[in-house]
């Protein structure tokens, strides 16, 4: 059973691959066509940081590659099929912000009507590992629905809040998803139920590298709304279908975390409304840095590796202060940006 799973593990990852590959261009073209499109001197976005006309809809691509590849390849059952709605209500509303921008509130609420359905599917939030001691920490059904929507809703928001160069998203995502599915593989082994799961993880790792040539600088198109709400959406899924590792998902995912964490409270101080878009995030301050799109995205997918290793390799505690070290670097290095970044002079020459 060793060769047959890693056979459709390849299978699974180099399908969404190829799909997502291929019919990234349709979309693009698709876009150009319908509007779907950025045009900074048109629509002014304050943390958009690209020049020219870039087509939208990426999220159309992604959803295509991961849908078509898990109706292939995964078993027909319910959970599938809510997962398919939900992420269908998501590129959706993702196209309908491409075309012109919605408020973020009613984003907000899409959001968490495609996180009720796969909840009322099913998906839950049974136990976690309690990270001080090593044991387990059981939820009610009530309490495990909340956590498992609290934590679908924070890991859509986040995502989003870290996807503002060419080619930095994908990047973080599909490693985020390989580490998933890699710990899912390990479960896979001793229980084949789990098999769907690290196929899933394989697909969606798949469908975000397939779209990375696209994207990567000079993007040709972006994620859009509904690429950044359909990575976190089922980045959040695979952290809870992996035996409930938040954790590990929560350390993988370390520099979008910690960047949300500091975009909240920076914005609360602020008095202004957490949902409103700012040019305050890390890959805000790393071009203000004088840093390039592209080393700007090779660092987060960089950093989002070695935070997997990491995770894939220590215990529950050890996650945690990991977790804790890694902010308080990122936390140093952000106070840095702030006040001394003027006495840096090279500039990338995508920096833009």
């Amino acid at each position: 059973m060793g060769y047959q799973l890693i056979l459709s593990i390849v299978t699974a990852f180099f399908l969404a691959l190829t799909s997502t590959y291929l019919i990234t261009p349709y979309v693009i073209t698709f876009a150009k066509r319908f509007g779907l499109v950025d045009n900074p001197k048109k629509r002014y976005h304050p943390a958009h940081t690209h020049t020219g006309i870039v087509p939208r809809a990426g999220g159309l691509a992604l959803l295509s590659g991961i849908i078509i590849s898990s109706f292939i390849l995964l078993p027909m059952n319910r959970l599938l099929i809510s997962i398919a709605i939900s992420s269908a209500i998501l590129a959706f509303v993702g196209l309908l912000d491409d075309k012109k921008d919605i408020n973020p509130y009613i984003r907000l609420m899409t959001n968490g009507v495609a996180a009720f359905i796969v909840i009322v599917a099913g998906i839950g939030v049974p136990y976690v590992t309690n990270p001080f001691t090593g044991g387990i920490i059981f939820f009610s059904m009530l309490l495990s629905n909340c956590v498992a929507f609290i934590w679908i809703m924070w890991t859509m928001s986040i995502i989003g809040w870290s996807s503002g160069v060419d080619g930095q998203m994908p990047g973080f995502a599909a490693i985020a998803a390989l580490v998933l599915g890699i710990l899912s593989l390990r479960f896979s082994i001793i229980d084949p139920s789990q098999i769907p799961v690290t196929l899933l993880a394989f697909i969606v790792a798949g469908a975000f590298v397939g779209f990375i040539p696209w994207n990567f600088y000079p993007q040709k198109i972006m994620p859009g709304y509904g690429g950044k709400t359909i990575a976190g959406f089922f980045l959040a899924l695979l952290g809870i279908l992996s035996y409930a590792k938040l954790g590990t998902a929560i350390l993988v995912l370390g520099v979008p975390m910690i960047d949300a964490v500091y975009t909240l409270v920076r914005r609360c101080m602020k008095r202004s409304s957490p949902v409103i878009a700012d040019r305050g995030h890390l890959h805000h301050k790393l071009l203000e840095l004088g840093w390039g799109r592209r080393r700007i995205a090779l660092f987060y997918w960089g950093v989002s590796a070695i935070l997997g290793i990491i995770a894939l390799s220590v215990k529950s505690q050890q996650k945690v202060f990991a977790l804790l070290l890694f902010s308080v670097i990122i936390g140093g290095f952000l106070l840095w940006v702030n006040f001394f970044s003027h006495f840096s002079k090279r500039v990338d020459p995508d920096n833009g």
